[in-house]
C-alpha cells in the first residue's frame, strides 16, 4: 500500500476519533422533553444546538464549508456564509431532533413521500431478500414508516461495531421498545448473520459512505473531487449474490420527508469472475447518485470530518476562516 493511500484510508477514519457531543443520558433528557411538549414546541431548542455549533465547533464548520462550497458551486470554502453553516447544522439537529419521534412510531406526525416504492416491493416480493446502501445524508430512520406500511417487512442493520454499539444505546435511551435487528461487521459469524436473515426475505441496510480505515476503498468522482469509498458493502451485496438499491430520506424542512429508491446492482446471477468490476461499477454509481441527491438536498449531508482528505489549512493563510 502507497503512502498517499494510507494517509486516505487514516483520514477517512477520523469520525471515529472525533469525541461524541451526545450522551445516552442526553438523548433520554431530550427524549423525555420531545414527547411531552410535543415536534412544534420542542423545535425551538435546535436553533440554540445550531447556533451552539456555529460558534464553539470549529471542525465542525471548517468542514461544512468544504463540502457546501463543492455542493453549492460556490468558488473556495471562503465563499460559505454563516447564513449556510447555520441552516446545515440546523438540519442535522432536525433529523436528529426527529429521530426521538419516528422510533415512538409516531408516523403521524410526518409528510413522508416515497419515490419509486415499486423498486422496494418488487425487491422483497420475491422473498429473497435485498440489500439497502443509504449514507449519512438525511434519515434513515424513515424507513421504519415503509416498514410500518408492509407488515411484516424485517429490517436489520448491518454496522461496524462501534456504531452498532452505539445506535443500541441511542434506540435504547429513545426507546426501550423499538426493535431493530443490528448486525456488527467484523466478527467471524457476520456474514452468515446477514445471509441467514436475506434467506428469511429481510431487507438489509448498510451505510456505504464512511470506512474504519483498514478495508479496501475505492477512489471515486465526488462532488468534483476524488474521495475514498468502502468497497465492503458491495463486496458483502457480491458474494452473497444479492441485489442492492440505494436508499435515502432527505428532509425536506417542515414536518416533510422524501425517501428515495433508486436501482443500484444486481449481483443475483453475477458469475465469480466479474466480480471485481461488478463491485467498482457499483460503488461508482453509488457516488454518483449520491452526489445527485446531494444536490437535490444540499444540507441533508452529515459527514463532518475530512471527506476529500484535503491538506490542512495553513496558518495565516489569506481568506481563511476558521
Amino acid at each position: 500500500m502507497n503512502a498517499p493511500h494510507r494517509e486516505a484510508q487514516a483520514s477517512a477514519a477520523e469520525w471515529r476519533r472525533q469525541p461524541e457531543r451526545s450522551s445516552v443520558f442526553m438523548l433520554r433528557v431530550m427524549t423525555l422533553i420531545s414527547l411531552r411538549l410535543g415536534r412544534r414546541a420542542s423545535r425551538a431548542v435546535l436553533y440554540g444546538i445550531a447556533a451552539y455549533f456555529l460558534a464553539f465547533a470549529p471542525t465542525a464548520r471548517r468542514m461544512s464549508r468544504n463540502y457546501l462550497h463543492r455542493v453549492l458551486g460556490l468558488p473556495s470554502p471562503a465563499a460559505v456564509g454563516w447564513r449556510h453553516l447555520f441552516r446545515h447544522f440546523l438540519s442535522f439537529a432536525s433529523a436528529v431532533h426527529d429521530r426521538v419521534f419516528l422510533l415512538n412510531d409516531r408516523f403521524d406526525l410526518f409528510d413522508i413521500r416515497v419515490h419509486n416504492q415499486a423498486l422496494i416491493d418488487e425487491a422483497v416480493a420475491g422473498g429473497k431478500g435485498v440489500f439497502l446502501i443509504g449514507a449519512h445524508l438525511g434519515s434513515f430512520e424513515v424507513l421504519r414508516a415503509i416498514g410500518r406500511r408492509q407488515p411484516g417487512l424485517r429490517v436489520a442493520m448491518a454496522m461496524y461495531e462501534d456504531n452498532a454499539r452505539k445506535i443500541n444505546a441511542a434506540m435504547g435511551a429513545i426507546n426501550p421498545q423499538a426493535q431493530m435487528d443490528v448486525i456488527a461487521l467484523g466478527h467471524i459469524d457476520s456474514m452468515i448473520r446477514v445471509h441467514a436473515l436475506l434467506d428469511q426475505g429481510a431487507v438489509v441496510g448498510m451505510l456505504g459512505d464512511r470506512t474504519l480505515g483498514t478495508g479496501d476503498t475505492c477512489p471515486v468522482d465526488f462532488l468534483g473531487a476524488p474521495a475514498e469509498l468502502p468497497l465492503g458493502p458491495f463486496r458483502m451485496a457480491a458474494v452473497l449474490k444479492r441485489p442492492v438499491l440505494f436508499m435515502t430520506g432527505l428532509y425536506r424542512g417542515g414536518n416533510r420527508y422524501d425517501v428515495h429508491f433508486e436501482a443500484l446492482a444486481d449481483f443475483s446471477a453475477l458469475p465469480a469472475r466479474g466480480r471485481t468490476q461488478a463491485v467498482h461499477d457499483a460503488v461508482t454509481r453509488y457516488a454518483a447518485l449520491l452526489a445527485r441527491h446531494c444536490r437535490s438536498a444540499p444540507y441533508n449531508w452529515f459527514n463532518f470530518f475530512d471527506f476529500w482528505h484535503a491538506a490542512p489549512p495553513q496558518a495565516g493563510r489569506p481568506g481563511q476562516q476558521p
